[in-house]
Order: C-alpha cells, then structure tokens, then sequence
C-alpha cells in the first residue's frame, strides 16, 4: 500500500490537479468575455501613472473590504495562504524526493523555520474553526462541506508536523500525510481551494474595483 501511495497514486493525483486546472481555465475564458474596463484605476486623465498613484489606488480600494472590516481575519487568511503554498514547495524533503523521482529541485528553507510555518498553518486553522463554531453570523452561513475543505486544506500540515517530530506510529502517519497531499492535491481544481491558484488571476484579468491590474474580461 504505502509504495502504491508513494508512487503510482502520486503521479494519478498529478495528473488530476493538472487536468483539472486546464478544464477551469478553459471554463474561465469560456464564460467570460473581452470588455473594457468598468473600473478606471486612480488617473488622472492621460497622464501616466506613477508608482505612489497606484500605491494610493490599492490602499484606497481597500476601504470597505475585510482589510478594513476584519484585520485580524485578513491578517490570519493572508498568512495562512501564503504558508499553505511556501511550505509544501520550499520543504526539504519533499524537494529530496522530487530529486529522486524527477531530478528536479527547488530553493530549500531551513527545517527549523518550516516547522515554525507548519505550526503557523495549524494556529491559523484553528482560528478559522472557532470563528466557525463560535461566531454565529459565520456558524450561520457554515456547512460540513465547509469543514470537509478546512481539513483538507489541515491534514497533510498536522500529518507532516507529526512526522516530523515522530509522534505516533511513523509508518501509519507518513502514509497518511502523503495520502493526504495526494488528496489535497486533486480537489484543489474541483473545490473552494481553487482559489488559491485562481486568485490572482481573477484580480488581474477581470474588471472590478479590486482588479490588482486593468482587467480586460468580465463575467
């Protein structure tokens, strides 16, 4: 079990996440369209824009946005997405067994800070849990496939901390942290972790007041 985890399950949850990610593109420039753009950054008439120009036009536009409403909130989404990412690409070991398998390798970050940002990950979760189980206006809105993608998005985190740190049966849990990046790994294209990859691409080519860049396509 654990080889055919490690390796063939490996290679079918790769081509899943890729396939997935060409099927929603395809669907994204499907269903939208070439448009000009509704919502003008700060300008003034033609003159060219200049750094600090654009630099007013972001911190304005995030008034009224949950930079503003929640901080906290804001502060712990942005950290938690940003080690959701950087870890799992940046880990040591994963990028020894990428060099094993594949010969390919990327920049490796110290273990010690890897394991500060695992734990990093685990904090934040269970700040976006509490705020589900204890918030009623977010209880409210919150269903179990909600909880289902929180662990998902948790699993191959808490796993590869215990693995790490060889807590529990070593054998039982490196299996499931690898089981667990494999399933991660297939509903990122199918589920609400989608947006991980998709957001910046939303913000840069869709026009709306958010837009990080002059979008060119709307819905």
């Amino acid at each position: 079990m654990y080889d055919f985890i490690r390796g063939p399950l490996v290679l079918i949850a790769l081509i899943i996440f890729i396939l997935g990610l060409i099927i929603q593109l395809t669907q994204f420039f499907r269903l939208t369209k070439k448009k000009e753009w509704v919502y003008p950054p700060l300008e003034v008439k033609s003159e060219k824009k200049t750094p600090w120009k654009w630099a007013v036009f972001c911190l304005a536009s995030l008034n009224g946005t949950l930079w503003k409403t929640y901080p906290l909130t804001t502060m712990m989404t942005s950290v938690f997405h940003v080690c959701l990412i950087a870890v799992p690409i940046f880990l040591l070991g994963h990028n020894i067994l990428l060099g094993q398998s594949w010969g390919l390798s990327f920049l490796n970050l110290p273990e010690s800070m890897t394991d500060v940002l695992t734990v990093v990950v685990l904090v934040c979760t269970a700040f976006f849990l509490a705020r589900r189980l204890f918030l009623s206006r977010v209880r409210a809105i919150t269903t179990a496939y909600d909880y289902l993608i929180l662990l998902i998005a948790v699993a191959p985190f808490l796993t590869g901390y215990l693995a790490y740190h060889q807590w529990g049966h070593y054998d039982t849990v490196i299996t499931l942290h690898i089981l667990a990046g494999e399933v991660m790994l297939i509903t990122i294209p199918f589920t609400k972790l989608g947006h991980m990859l998709f957001f910046f691409l939303y913000r840069f080519l869709i026009g709306s007041e958010y837009s990080f860049a002059k979008g060119s396509r709307a819905w």
